[in-house]
């Protein structure tokens, strides 16, 4: 029996927590579906994606506003993809943060990825009339971006560590207490979503500028918060596994679909289980073998392709 497709029979309601990691910093976290977070600031906030529609962020925002009605300067997109920006309108930000190679992708494949992700994760697009149109960016950096949190607060820093999931995922750090929002180049205890990346640099060059940090706690893209320097060594080991078995696997396959058996194969026992595992892992393999036969950018993923990459691989 062929599998329902990516996550569109995955309609159940997820439990959300809020945790506060440290004083005035926030994360919320839902069973795997996309994380969120916020840091307060002398006297306003930053707050870290948007989810997928202003429905849904406004939830969210309700929740932060039990803890602190400072008003929000800042808003950071840690990439493109349309689970992460849609949801911006709700935030009323001054600022919206993203690298400037996701404002390059918004331009280029923005309408496509927002048909592509709601036709494969719709419970995420709660009320999906309230999106207004694509989230663009009004602040964009190349390498750094800092923001003073005023006061004794310190320093919030965006970096680019490099290609991964995306051309352009950024990691917010907070240098004095040692947290890091790491978007999707780090998931925990979650399944990678690749089909958009660069597995090479990902798994080696980007990873390491990310481990270099040395946090002692990483809010991932997906899955629990990492809480102390071994959880979090075990987060990036964990995404860092998953990359390294998709190019061997892959990489030793001699068809598309040979690379699909293998690497569902190799990684079903131990990440066969976790979340978006099923769903993911046809668009990863479709990237990878692209990838490693000379495909330098991911080619755009539209509803009508996935639909022709999920019935030729997962069924």
């Amino acid at each position: 029996m062929a599998r329902p497709f990516a996550s569109s029979a995955d309609l159940g309601e997820k439990r959300q927590s809020l945790e506060v990691l440290a004083e005035g910093v926030y994360a919320l976290t839902a069973e795997g579906d996309p994380n969120v977070g916020a840091i307060e600031g002398e006297d306003f906030l930053v707050c870290f994606e948007a989810l997928a529609t202003p429905v849904a962020a406004r939830e969210w925002l309700a929740r932060l506003r039990e803890h602190t009605d400072k008003p929000i300067r800042y808003l950071v997109l840690s990439h493109y993809h349309a689970v992460r920006v849609l949801g911006a309108s709700a935030f009323g930000a001054e600022v919206i943060v993203t690298h400037e190679k996701t404002r390059e992708l918004i331009a280029e494949r923005g309408e496509q990825d927002w048909a592509s992700e709601y036709a494969r994760m719709p419970r995420l697009f709660r009320e999906p009339a309230s999106i207004p149109g694509l989230t663009w960016p009004t602040a964009t950096f190349s390498d750094r971006f800092t923001i003073d949190l005023g006061g004794t607060r310190g320093d919030l820093v965006l970096h680019h560590c490099g290609r991964g999931h995306t051309e352009g995922d950024l990691v917010a750090w907070l240098p004095r207490q040692r947290i890091m929002f790491a978007g999707d180049l780090v998931e925990s205890q979650a399944a990678l979503y690749t089909g958009d990346a660069f597995h090479r640099d990902w798994s080696s060059a980007t990873l390491d500028r990310v481990a270099a940090f040395g946090a002692h706690t990483l809010v991932g893209g997906r899955g629990a918060v990492a809480r102390g320097e071994e959880a979090v060594a075990a987060a990036i080991a964990q995404t860092r596994d998953f990359l390294a078995v998709m190019l061997r696997e892959v990489g030793a396959a001699g068809s598309l679909e040979e690379a699909f058996r293998r690497t569902h194969r190799a990684l079903a026992p131990q990440y066969g289980s976790w979340p978006i595992f099923e769903h993911c892992l046809p668009f990863n393999v479709s990237r990878l073998w692209d990838e490693l036969h000379g495909v330098e950018r991911p080619r755009i993923w539209t509803a009508e392709r996935d639909r022709e990459v999920w019935d030729q691989l997962q069924t």
